[in-house]
């Protein structure tokens, strides 16, 4: 499989290529552009969050801690003292930070459900509703962020198949169909699971009528 310098590399020049595309195309300003970048390359290392110990993993979970962070402080404002807020928002880091990726690598496995095209449909529908809903982003730009988050995604589970295939050899690896499949058919709980996650979070998408409206233009940029 591709490693993690491979994929945090491919993803960033993913990143700039939409980012520029995104410009050409009048989507988004220029200051967009890095926030483009920034989703398309975390989206190129997200898969690797089931892994038992990875540069991702870490990555992955230390940088969600930030906005777990905010939104913990965002929330419980109105309802703790500056003492007490202090507290909570260090325990939200700290489990965010250190809990969480230890959890993750004892309930997944490797190339398991995190690994298909089931986990990027929550990734980015995620990514689109916490733009809308959270940081009051426009419909389109909210779908914007999630078609990038996608985008990375995409492409770290095409480099782990592309990588599966050993050209010298003329002959496939073990670990082909274990990245780019629609859910784990191994684990037919877990496609159950993050489905229901999915579909939890349809109420709170941007409107459906944008997304279709940017699918449409982006089919115009091939022609």
């Amino acid at each position: 499989m591709a490693n993690f310098r491979t994929h945090i590399t491919v993803a960033a020049a993913g990143g700039m290529l939409v980012a520029y595309a995104g410009w050409k195309g009048q989507w988004w300003p220029p200051s967009q552009a890095a926030v483009m970048i920034a989703l398309v390359t975390f989206g190129g290392i997200l898969p690797d969050i089931d892994a038992d110990r990875s540069h991702s993993i870490r990555l992955i979970f230390n940088l969600l801690s930030v906005p777990a962070l905010v939104l913990g402080v965002l929330l419980l404002q109105p309802w703790l003292t500056p003492g007490a807020l202090l507290i909570a928002c260090g325990g939200i880091y700290f489990s965010v930070r250190y809990l969480a990726g230890v959890l993750f690598s004892r309930f997944t496995v490797h190339r398991g459900i995190w690994h298909s095209l089931l986990a990027g449909g929550l990734c980015s529908l995620l990514t689109a509703a916490l733009s809308f809903n959270l940081l009051n982003q426009p419909a389109w730009l909210a779908w914007s962020h999630g078609a990038a988050t996608l985008v990375g995604f995409l492409i770290h589970l095409s480099l782990d198949e592309i990588y599966s295939v050993d050209l010298e050899g003329a002959r496939l690896k073990r670990s082909f169909g274990t990245a780019l499949k629609l859910g784990d058919s191994r684990r037919p709980m877990s496609n159950l699971l993050m489905l229901i996650a999915t579909l939890t979070l349809v109420p709170w998408a941007p409107p459906w009528s944008v997304l279709g409206e940017l699918l449409h233009q982006g089919s115009l940029l091939w022609r």
